[in-house]
């Protein structure tokens, strides 16, 4: 999958633990670390994912609702670029909850125990990987457009504007689609008993470049950018040091950063050291590499609600509004027949 679930409790385990790049006399000559004979690693991580990503779903999703109210809300009132970029991270992430989280990793890997018909887990891969490129290529969409406002705002003033950001967003999410297909032949790392082939090194290496390396070069060569010219605005005493919408920037490629660090230095790992198969340091250590990743998709609403204060106010009014929908559709017992007497009580 294009992120592993977990392994469930009804799939064989094997008592001893293989040992990592165990030494056997009759794989000497074997090229490279992987062994012939297979023996599957235990899943020492037991339900502990499957109760962590059940309470990620169950409180992340509710959380990216109420955060793609608050920023349409935000995003119709200002025009600005930046929050139709913010809205469209929020709906890659949600879309990323309910296709990995969900049908990845609760579905497939813990309710159905991975019994899936090949082409129904491939056609999910396809799905999964898009909803990672989407992601992570809608925050380099706002770290340009953040870049541009700070770096070159005369141009930015002339050319930014809400059609052109959604024309931007849509080739993201139609680009993200297209480089989510050769991902139907990526194999399930928890059942890759064999040596990777070309096929397999390539599409990892992808997956690595697409998803973390790629994207953060960007960041670090435009944050750095986007910072020195702060600091040399604030020096001369033009603006503040950061603004909110720089300090959002920050916040959320830096979040990305370190959440999906630990997962792809294991997929390396994994490639050309370890199986998951048959090690089960590896295999725990992927596990837990999964599950920081996709933490990523449920700590944006906290990062806005600590650095913007209009965020927070809109929240409060989302909310507000919603309790008062509820109030007006349901109210007391007794309230209507009440009125309806006190309406009609003269005539009675």
């Amino acid at each position: 999958m294009g992120l592993a679930g977990p392994e469930t409790a009804g799939q064989p385990q094997v008592t001893p633990l293989p040992t990592l790049n165990g030494s056997n006399p009759r794989h000497d000559d074997v090229v490279g670390h992987w062994p012939e004979i297979p023996e599957r690693s235990p899943c020492v991580a037991g339900i502990i994912p499957v109760i962590y990503y059940s309470v990620l779903l169950s409180l992340g999703l509710p959380v990216n609702v109420l955060t793609t109210v608050a920023l349409a809300r935000l995003a119709a009132r200002t025009r600005k670029p930046s929050y139709h970029y913010l809205l469209a991270l929020t709906a890659s992430d949600i879309v990323t909850q309910v296709v990995i989280v969900f049908v990845g990793f609760l579905l497939q890997g813990a309710v159905l125990a991975r019994k899936v018909p090949q082409a129904v887990v491939r056609t999910a891969n396809i799905l999964e990987f898009a909803a990672n490129h989407a992601s992570v290529w809608i925050a380099v969409l706002l770290t340009v457009d953040r870049y541009n406002a700070l770096c070159r705002p005369l141009r930015h003033r002339a050319t930014s504007s809400p059609g052109r950001s959604h024309r931007a967003i849509a080739a993201v999410f139609s680009t993200a689609l297209l480089t989510g297909i050769p991902f139907y032949w990526w194999l399930d790392v928890w059942r890759d008993a064999d040596p990777p082939s070309t096929m397999d090194k390539l599409l990892k290496w992808v997956h690595c470049l697409v998803v973390y390396f790629i994207p953060c070069n960007i960041f670090l060569v435009t944050n750095s950018a986007i910072v020195l010219r702060l600091r040399k605005k604030s020096q001369r005493g033009l603006q503040p040091w950061v603004s909110k919408s720089t300090a959002i920037l920050l916040g959320v490629t830096s979040l990305f950063a370190l959440l999906w660090a630990p997962r792809i230095c294991v997929m390396l790992y994994h490639l050309y050291v370890a199986p998951v198969y048959r090690d089960w340091r590896v295999h725990l250590a992927l596990d837990i590499a999964n599950m920081v990743a996709m933490l990523n998709t449920a700590v944006n609403f906290g990062l806005y609600c600590f650095i913007s204060k209009t965020f927070r106010a809109t929240v409060r009014q989302v909310i507000h509004d919603a309790h008062m929908s509820c109030t007006l559709k349901s109210p007391p017992k007794g309230t209507v027949v009440e009125l309806v007497l006190k309406s009609v009580g003269p005539e009675l």
